[in-house]
């Protein structure tokens, strides 16, 4: 059995529970999914993000690094790259 793991770029683009001026006071929006787990959205790029969570949805793009230390600050069990999901819904919702 194979398995395909997909590196996370350098920069994504996080939904955000709210607009913010500074990026520093942003929340980042987790998702909880049918069976209870918590997920990340995270996008690789600026117009997939758009694509997915629309244009009026507030967001924050971030250095992958910076995950780690938002992982520590507010678990989340799955990181979800470049998802597309039907009306913003994370699968399994």
């Amino acid at each position: 059995m194979t398995s395909a793991v997909r590196e996370v770029p350098p920069i994504v683009y996080l939904p955000c529970i709210e607009r913010v001026t500074d990026p520093a006071d942003a929340v980042i929006e987790l998702r909880r999914t049918k069976d209870g787990r918590t997920a990340l959205l995270a996008y690789s790029v600026f117009d997939g993000f758009q694509r997915c969570c629309g244009d009026l949805k507030p967001w924050v793009a971030l250095p992958s690094v910076a995950l780690e230390a938002l992982h520590r600050a507010d678990p989340f069990d799955l990181l979800l790259l470049d998802v597309v999901t039907p009306e913003g819904q994370v699968p399994g919702e």
